[in-house]
C-alpha cells in the first residue's frame, strides 16, 4: 500500500462543477496546499487566476472540450492554447468520443495532434471516456495518443453516465502505452483502497475531487 504522501503526491486536486465560483477555486487551492497534493485542475474560464492568489508548489491544470470532446478541433486547440497563455501548465483535454466509437481514427487523430501542436510545451492529457469503450477502442486511442506524442492517456472526465476509472480499463492503458506515456485515472475514485488499486494497474497520476477521503481511507 502507498503512503499517504506518496498518494498525495500524484493527485491532481480537481473542482469542474460548473456552479464552482472562484471563491471556491481559492478554497481548492488552499485544501491542495494543506494536502500536499501535485496539482489543483479548475475550469478554464477560472483562467488566469487572480493575482493574489498563491499556488505555492502546486501546478495548474485545466480541461479542454470538456466534458463531451464533441467541440470542433480548431475550437479545442484554441481552448487549449488559451489556457496555457492564461497560466495553466497541463491541459486535460477530452478526444471526439464519437469519431472513436465510429473508428474514424484519422480525425481522433487529428483532433489530438492539433491540441499537441497548440501547447508544444505543456502537459497534455489526453481523457479517453474508458468507461464507454471496448477494449479495442481503448488499445487503438492510447496507441494513437502514443503516436501523436501526449504525456498521458486518462480514463475518464467524472461526468459520463458510463462510469469511471477502473482497473481493468487502467491495466489495458497501461499496457498498451508502455513507459512511453503516462497513465491518470480518474471519476468514481472515492476511497484508498480503490485508489491504491489504480495504483497497482499502472496509474501515475490519479484525478480527485474528494482527494481527503481518498488520503484519510488509506
Amino acid at each position: 500500500m502507498p503512503t499517504r504522501e506518496e498518494v498525495a503526491r500524484i493527485i491532481d486536486h480537481t473542482l469542474l462543477k460548473p456552479e464552482a465560483t472562484i471563491d471556491d477555486v481559492r478554497q481548492l487551492i488552499e485544501d491542495a496546499k494543506s494536502l500536499g497534493t501535485y496539482s489543483v485542475c479548475v475550469s478554464p474560464s477560472m483562467l488566469p487566476l487572480p493575482a493574489d492568489i498563491d499556488l505555492g508548489d502546486l501546478h495548474l491544470a485545466v480541461v479542454c472540450g470538456f466534458p463531451s470532446g464533441a467541440v470542433a478541433t480548431n475550437v479545442k486547440a484554441m481552448e487549449a492554447a488559451v489556457a496555457v497563455a492564461s497560466g495553466a501548465d497541463e491541459v486535460d483535454m477530452v478526444v471526439n468520443i464519437g469519431a472513436v466509437k465510429s473508428q474514424k481514427w484519422d480525425d481522433v487523430a487529428f483532433d489530438i495532434a492539433s491540441v499537441r501542436e497548440a501547447i508544444p510545451y505543456a502537459v497534455l492529457k489526453v481523457i479517453i471516456e474508458s468507461a464507454v469503450l471496448t477494449d479495442d477502442e481503448i488499445v487503438r486511442v492510447c496507441e494513437i495518443a502514443r503516436e501523436v506524442g501526449v504525456d498521458f492517456v486518462k480514463t475518464s472526465t467524472g461526468f459520463h453516465p458510463a462510469g469511471g476509472a477502473s482497473v481493468h480499463a487502467v491495466t489495458l492503458m497501461k499496457q498498451t502505452v508502455g513507459d512511453d506515456l503516462e497513465v491518470k485515472a480518474s471519476g468514481g475514485i472515492h476511497d484508498g483502497k480503490f485508489a491504491a488499486e489504480l495504483i497497482e494497474a499502472g496509474a501515475t497520476r490519479l484525478g480527485l475531487s474528494g482527494s481527503q477521503k481518498v488520503l484519510d481511507t488509506l
